[in-house]
């Protein structure tokens, strides 16, 4: 199958990024931005992708549709898409991109497959694509070897193996180490705030612990604007480790630290109008006074 038009829903932060990176290496991409908010349209426009009215448009003019959204409203836009499939008898390629336990992934292939569409597994590792840049795209299931003709226009595509569920596990790993220890660095950095300790903290990590207190200060102030959207993907977390038999209670504190800081004054910002000027110091004063607040 040669790919000529691809879909993106939604095109949200890594959703426009990654269908500016396809028009920019010749392909016509598209999505329907039907009930979606301002900011997800003015995104879809700066990256040039074309709006079509209706799902069953976008599903009848593309040969891959990438679901790229917030993990919560995953099984939705799963049973919106298949709707939309059936009701045209299209023949789509869905890939399933979001950060959802392997368990999820696998109650959604039958939604999409019993409706005709054939359906990849997809984890996203790494930041949106830039440049000559792209995060890995990593693909399980029968089908994964059909999304490497998309290396050939800019994305990183890694098949694993023809498992469904083997994709969105690598996802779910990874994102508890890197999001994990953003939480964990929130949560001792908030704490230390509290109790008055945040000079003598600092002066300690500058002389035992110099790369942590890099990767905080050049991370963490960045983080209230994705914190709410990071909530679902905890969730998605500790369903992946409770479904394997670990405890979920690690990542049930992490979902608590991500809705904490998405509930401050800061949670409000987004990627695109966060402030890239404030310091590490004055986040955590920021969050560490909503606490004080909420507490009282």
């Amino acid at each position: 199958m040669a790919i000529e038009t691809v879909a993106i829903m939604s095109p949200g932060d890594m959703g426009h990024a990654v269908g500016r990176t396809l028009r920019e290496h010749e392909l016509r991409v598209i999505t329907c931005l039907a009930g979606r908010s301002p900011r997800t349209r003015a995104l879809s426009e700066e990256a040039g992708i074309v709006d079509v009215p209706t799902l069953e448009e976008m599903v009848t003019q593309s040969d891959v549709l990438l679901s790229i959204i917030v993990s919560e409203a995953v099984p939705a836009m799963c049973q919106a898409v298949a709707d939309a499939v059936r009701a045209t008898n299209t023949d789509l390629l869905f890939v399933e991109c979001n950060a959802i336990a392997p368990q999820a992934t696998l109650r959604m292939e039958p939604i999409l497959t019993s409706a005709g569409a054939r359906f990849v597994d997809a984890g996203i590792i790494g930041g949106p694509p830039h440049d000559s840049y792209s995060p890995c795209f990593y693909a399980s299931g029968e089908h994964a070897g059909e999304l490497e003709e998309l290396r050939d226009f800019g994305l990183d595509v890694r098949v694993m193996g023809d498992k469904i569920g083997q994709a969105s596990g690598i996802k779910m790993c990874y994102a508890a180490m890197t999001k994990g220890s953003s939480a964990l660095y929130s949560e001792l950095l908030l704490a230390a705030e509290l109790l008055g300790l945040s000079d003598q903290l600092k002066a300690q990590f500058q002389e035992s612990q110099p790369a942590v207190l890099q990767r905080m200060e050049r991370g963490l102030p960045g983080v209230p604007s994705k914190a709410r959207r990071w909530v679902s993907e905890m969730q998605e977390i500790e369903a992946t480790f409770a479904g394997v038999g670990l405890t979920p209670y690690i990542f049930r504190g992490v979902t608590d630290m991500y809705r904490l800081i998405g509930d401050s004054p800061l949670g409000e910002e987004t990627p695109e109008n966060k402030d890239r000027e404030r310091s590490l110091e004055e986040t955590i004063r920021v969050i560490a006074d909503s606490v004080r607040d909420q507490t009282g």
